[in-house]
């Protein structure tokens, strides 16, 4: 003889509009945290400075252009 067992079939939507609303709440409120602690941050950035010595070149005081060449 055939068993039948005749299961309930689940419902479609079980508890998955409250966690759908529970993660936009808690992406809506990332979102804001990190608008909080990023914006003054990325206001307050400067370029990096880089302090790099001045070239430092020689020059005489004279400079004799009248050269002699031989015949």
């Amino acid at each position: 003889m055939t068993t039948i067992v005749n299961s309930p079939t689940p419902s479609g939507d079980s508890n998955g509009g409250s966690s759908m609303l529970i993660g936009v709440v808690v992406l809506i409120g990332f979102v804001l945290i990190l608008l909080y602690f990023g914006l003054p941050v990325l206001r307050n950035m400067q370029p990096a400075q880089i302090n790099l010595p001045a070239p430092q070149i020689v020059l005489p005081d004279k400079i004799d252009v009248n050269v002699t060449q031989p015949k």
